[in-house]
């Protein structure tokens, strides 16, 4: 297996990608890997339009010093398991870049033979793509290292909306539907405040009044389906923002989805068991952060939650129905958090995470 170093130090105010969820002239690859492919379509430049912006208001120099950070390293690591030997895998794996709250100081590739690093055409997503052989264990390891200072979204830490975008983001996908009239039965249309800010407010705590965090085993849970955590009222974090997304794409208000991994607050060293996700939406042309599963299972955090977020998180791709590059055969990935793997041109889901960080 080849060890790849790729050191990349962003700017302070110009971010490359993710959400949850940038541009550079390419990233530099050693002598045996092949680069990304540019593509010159306004959505696959939107990771890094969406961040690209790190003014303050008026308040926000001592926001910015008030706010906390965190130097740690997170290691995404596995294996695909379960794979016939020798079987030939093709592997795509979502690359953590720079964001309005995260700056990646260093990163380590290590996967079997060369690989590639594209922009996923939909949001621009950094993913990594590369096949390999099974071993005769039938997997195919894979470690990506990360260092990154992660900062405290703080309300004063503007982070702007770009406008060209907004067609994007009120769109509907296939388990986020903007026609289901999902909000009707939430709350009375007349009872909507006017003002956006306060309205997104109000939309926070009708999703969190309605949805209690509950993964019961066997459910059907995870899929960020709106119309289904409409219905059974529970669900993890994919749903509880699906949701909120979908009532706030009804009414035309920008909204996406941001997903990653969620850090121990308590410094140190640990496993991460999985994922953990996000939204903002859009108002006075700012993107808002919620994070409503997370008031929901520490309501003495219920306003925190609604326009900050902790440091405590690493994000890697932001939206939803995502378009890989080179293209996948099994349809559009739903959301991409965990490796996305096929065999013959069907999705193989099994694999072994590793996932571990650790305080600098």
């Amino acid at each position: 297996m080849k060890l790849l170093t790729l050191l990349l130090i962003g700017a302070t105010c110009t971010l490359f990608a993710g959400c949850q969820d940038e541009p550079t002239s390419g990233d530099p690859y050693t002598q045996n890997v092949s680069t990304a492919n540019s593509i010159g379509t306004e959505s696959a430049n939107l990771a890094s339009d969406t961040n690209v912006t790190c003014d303050t208001d008026s308040t926000g120099d001592s926001a910015s010093s008030a706010a906390q950070s965190r130097h740690f390293t997170f290691i995404y690591a596995g294996a695909l398991t379960d794979i016939k030997p020798g079987a030939k895998v093709s592997i795509w794996l979502p690359i953590a870049t720079d964001t309005h709250e995260q700056k990646i100081l260093n990163k380590q590739i290590d996967v079997p033979g060369e690989y590639e690093i594209n922009r996923e055409l939909r949001f621009g997503n950094h993913v990594l793509y590369f096949q390999a052989t099974a071993t005769e264990q039938g997997e195919v390891p894979f470690k990506i290292s990360y260092e990154l200072e992660r900062q405290e979204h703080l309300p004063a830490l503007t982070e702007y909306f770009n406008e060209s975008q907004t067609e994007l983001f009120i769109s509907a996908s296939r388990f986020v539907p903007t026609s289901a009239n999902l909000l009707d039965q939430l709350i009375d249309r007349k009872e909507l405040d006017q003002n956006i800010l306060r309205r997104g407010r109000q939309l926070y705590d009708t999703i969190n009044t309605h949805m209690k965090y509950d993964k019961p085993a066997g459910g059907l849970w995870g899929r960020g389906d709106s119309a289904w955590a409409c219905d059974s009222q529970h669900g993890n974090c994919t749903d509880f923002h699906s949701l909120f997304i979908s009532i706030c794409r009804e009414q035309n208000i920008p909204a996406r989805f941001e997903i990653g991994f969620p850090i121990s607050s308590e410094r140190g060293t640990g496993t991460v068991s999985g994922y953990h996700c996000w939204a903002k939406f859009v108002a006075n042309k700012k993107w808002i952060p919620v994070d409503i599963s997370e008031a929901d299972r520490d309501p003495s955090k219920t306003d925190y939650y609604f326009g900050s977020l902790t440091e405590n998180r690493i994000a890697f791709t932001i939206g939803r129905d995502l378009e890989l590059v080179p293209q996948q055969q099994a349809g559009p990935v739903n959301f991409l958090v965990y490796p996305y793997a096929e065999v013959d041109g069907k999705q193989h889901s099994s694999f072994r995470k590793g996932f571990k960080y650790s305080d600098l």
